[in-house]
């Protein structure tokens, strides 16, 4: 793969039916127990027909959360961070201040009804938000998430920059995908992210490219429109 563009590039999960998603931004940060409540209620009127689809963009504070495969052993630190026991696919990850969250809420039933189609447009998502910044976001058959090659530390050493986990109910998608792009990463050492000891973990800052939220959240929206069809801003969660 020479660029993010080059595998996929047939790959369109775009309903039928050219209805926007919503598209909310959220300032500051959200408690991951309101914001699981909001995703649930959220979900059960999609599946209803009550309103349209949804993806959220938040930051959490400071928290673990535990899949539905995490080990307890992966959970380093326990007291250092709250932990949340949550719904999604995956073992433990890190959200915090600088990271950018976004949960998403499509409807699958006018998508094609594939999860496995469905993940691997969340990865090519984010590949390509990526290459916007000329970073190489590549994707593992052996582990989840997009990783970034890092020779400077080894021949052999890779990074996460991205992370994804996502639950499906009635049809309809939720939780999603985090991005790292100003977190402390020393915050990821209470936890094995994922399960995975022999990889480390990066970000935009960490690969020296100094990007805002806002900055990310512009490119992350562009590319999100070319995979799965068209979003309006609305305000609010």
């Amino acid at each position: 793969m020479v660029n993010g563009r080059d595998e996929l590039t047939d790959l369109s999960l775009r309903r039928q039916e050219e209805m926007p998603v919503d598209w909310v931004v959220s300032d500051g940060l959200t408690d991951y127990p309101d914001a699981v409540e909001e995703m649930e209620r959220r979900v059960a009127d999609i599946a209803a027909g009550h309103c349209a689809e949804r993806v959220w963009l938040l930051e959490h504070p400071p928290l673990y959360t535990a899949g539905t495969s995490a080990d307890d052993s992966d959970l380093v630190m326990p007291d250092r961070f709250p932990v949340f026991q949550t719904g999604r696919g995956g073992q433990h990850t890190y959200h915090g201040p600088g990271q950018r969250v976004a949960y998403v809420m499509l409807d699958l039933k006018e998508r094609g009804q594939d999860v496995r189609r469905f993940v691997a447009g969340l990865e090519e998502w984010l590949i390509r938000s990526l290459w916007h910044f000329h970073i190489r976001g590549e994707r593992r058959e052996d582990r989840v998430g997009v990783w970034v090659r890092r020779p400077e530390k080894g021949a052999d050493v890779e990074d996460k920059i991205a992370a994804l986990g996502i639950r499906v109910r009635r049809g309809i998608t939720f939780h999603g995908i985090s991005l790292n792009v100003d977190p402390d990463l020393d915050h990821f050492g209470g936890i094995i992210p994922c399960g995975i000891q022999e990889h480390g973990v990066t970000s935009l800052t960490d690969l020296g490219l100094p990007v805002s939220l806002p900055e990310a959240d512009m490119v992350l929206r562009t590319e999100f429109e070319q995979i799965f069809g068209p979003t309006r801003s609305v305000s609010g969660t």
